[in-house]
């Protein structure tokens, strides 16, 4: 498959008053054409900020890039100027953003908000323009576009805004959609609807997509593969299956067993115990070892590299090492298992 994104240990840095908080600290990842990657973790586990360094919307004023490149199409966007990257950032990579409440600008009405981009970066006529915006809404199953368009944002429901959302980051027919936790703010049923619009819009489109969550149940009916992050850092990455049916890392076992079941009734719901690592102060070893109950000592002093699974598994844990001790994942992994394939089956 062509790679049309490489994220290439990425380091990324926030300067406080407290001192340097290290948010990023070695991420590798690449996205293919035509897929979607789901990139799942605690919220602090980094994917928020990997995804605003892609678009270049990091503040400039206390964030740095340290070190790494992040490849699209061949070109490195941490070295491109402010004018350059403007001409990619809605055009080539287009992102929705978590709450469809505050995306919107309540001053101006949709269709206009759709227009801008348009008129930026593909250089059409304002008439051209609009019904290009009318398509795009329609598209995305807004009813009556035409006069919609002439609406404002107070005018729609938290669903229809989070679509217009998804037309204006659709709008140039985008190479990459970045999607950061796009259903938050949405109720059950209309997370369900948003969701399956994206994945009907990106075959019609073929665009790829970078879908950020910390739903498991979410990922494993919308992504192709998932990366796992935790503490700044990618610690499982490979494809859905792999990911769900023969997870590897303590921190992903962790979070496929602390997802509600249906039957959830009748068992005690698991949460990871302790908190995330704290970033001033980066740990030494494996920054889960002190969540970890299957931490050995290594775990304390040393982080793991990548262990390869199978060519498109890997897992950045000790116990693939060859020498430990053969440790099995939870019972509670295995119950979700079981939904996550009612859930891939549509039962």
């Amino acid at each position: 498959m062509t790679k049309i994104l490489e994220v290439n240990d990425l380091h990324i840095s926030f300067h406080t008053f407290s001192g340097e908080v290290q948010a990023i600290r070695g991420v590798n990842f690449d996205l293919n054409k035509g897929e979607t990657l789901a990139i799942v973790g605690e919220s602090g586990s980094g994917k928020s900020v990997t995804s605003k360094a892609i678009m270049r919307l990091l503040p400039e004023s206390n964030s740095d890039i340290k070190n790494g490149e992040i490849l699209f199409e061949g070109k490195d966007l941490t070295k491109l100027s402010d004018k350059n990257m403007q001409k990619v950032r809605g055009k080539d990579i287009s992102m929705i953003f978590q709450d469809p409440m505050t995306s919107l600008n309540p001053t101006m009405t949709v269709g206009k908000q759709i227009i801008e981009p348009i008129v930026k970066h593909q250089k059409l006529s304002k008439a051209a323009a609009k019904k290009r915006a009318i398509e795009i809404l329609e598209l995305v199953g807004i009813a009556n576009p035409e006069e919609r368009f002439k609406q404002y944002p107070h005018q729609f429901s938290g669903g229809m805004r989070q679509r217009v959302v998804i037309a204006i980051a659709l709008a140039c027919n985008p190479k990459v959609l970045i999607a950061d936790e796009p259903t938050t703010a949405l109720d059950v049923t209309i997370q369900a609807q948003i969701l399956e619009l994206m994945k009907d819009l990106q075959k019609k489109i073929d665009t790829s997509i970078i879908f950020i969550t910390h739903d498991l149940g979410v990922v494993a009916n919308v992504a192709d593969r998932v990366a796992v992050m935790y503490g700044g850092k990618i610690v499982e990455i490979g494809t859905v299956d792999e990911v769900f049916y023969n997870p590897q890392h303590p921190y992903t076992w962790g979070l496929i067993s602390s997802m509600p079941t249906l039957d959830t009734e009748d068992e005690e719901l698991y949460a990871i115990p302790g908190t995330p690592p704290n970033l001033l102060h980066p740990p030494k070893g494996d920054a889960f070892a002190p969540r970890n109950e299957y931490a050995m000592k290594i775990d304390l002093e040393e982080q793991p590299p990548m262990f390869k699974v199978s060519d498109t598994h890997y897992a950045a844990t000790w116990l693939l090492h060859p020498d430990a001790p053969k440790v099995e994942p939870p019972p509670a992994v295995q119950r979700r298992q079981r939904q996550f394939l009612d859930i891939k089956e549509g039962k």
